[in-house]
């Protein structure tokens, strides 16, 4: 039996409810979770609740207005700075890992563009980890062709500046490419949960056909394992799957 006791839920699951209301929910059934610093959950407003809860914290970085791929050098240091500040959020909630999307772009035109911005961007990411306590983690993107990092072969830009991965089992299954994602063994941090290999549904694990046996025996020591559910149900449901799995 796979012990479940280190694998915390994501906050994106509730983002109906306040950041009080979901760690509350939460803390009820494991020590760890991860919060989409987005929405109502922004931890520039809510940090102070951070403190009310005796949990192990991750921080996912915003999603919906930051692009770290931007070609407008303004927007980009913006971002950077938004992420660095938020850095020394996590450090003061004692945050163990800070997942960043790697950016996108809006048209094949700026490709060149946004992968030169990219790497601008990763190596300011690579700077502030030096001033900060908490470990960047990059999280690897789903089928949608205006992303970057949909590939392991980008692991090697993140392993060149000492910044760390983080593995969305989902998305590497829609690309077809968990296998070898797992066969790098760089993973710090994980996102689980499942779907059919054709779009990223986020079901429970076991609700779609990824091989959770396969990629929790496949996981790196000391790797943060967090569940990425549509619903806290979800999450209940994804435990007593992997729970179930013979190590």
């Amino acid at each position: 039996m796979q012990s479940t006791n280190t694998i915390g839920c994501s906050t994106c699951c509730l983002m109906d409810r306040a950041l009080e209301e979901a760690l509350g929910l939460i803390s009820g059934r494991t020590g760890r979770t991860e919060i989409l610093s987005d929405g109502p959950h922004c931890l520039f407003r809510c940090e102070e609740v951070c403190h009310s809860f005796d949990l192990r914290y991750t921080v996912h970085a915003p999603v919906a207005d930051i692009n770290i791929a931007s070609e407008n050098e303004h927007l980009r240091r913006a971002a950077i700075k938004v992420l660095a500040d938020l850095a020394e959020v996590c450090d003061r909630i004692g945050a163990e890992r800070l997942v960043v999307h790697p950016g996108h772009i809006w048209g094949e035109e700026m490709r060149s563009a946004a992968q030169a911005a990219l790497d601008r961007s990763l190596d300011d990411l690579a700077a502030v980890q030096h001033m900060v306590d908490v470990r960047f983690a990059v999280e690897n993107m789903g089928a949608w062709e205006i992303c970057f990092f949909r590939e392991p072969d980008f692991l090697d830009r993140l392993a060149d500046r000492d910044l760390g991965f983080a593995l969305d089992v989902g998305h590497a299954h829609v690309n077809g490419n968990l296998a070898s994602f797992l066969e790098c063994g760089e993973t710090i941090h994980v996102h689980l949960h499942d779907n059919h290999g054709r779009r990223d549904e986020h079901l429970a694990c076991g609700d779609g056909n990824i091989d959770f046996r396969r990629v929790m025996a496949a996981l790196p020591p000391g790797v943060t394992k967090v569940v990425e559910p549509n619903s806290f149900q979800h999450y209940e449901q994804s435990l007593e799957h992997l729970g179930g799995l013979s190590p």
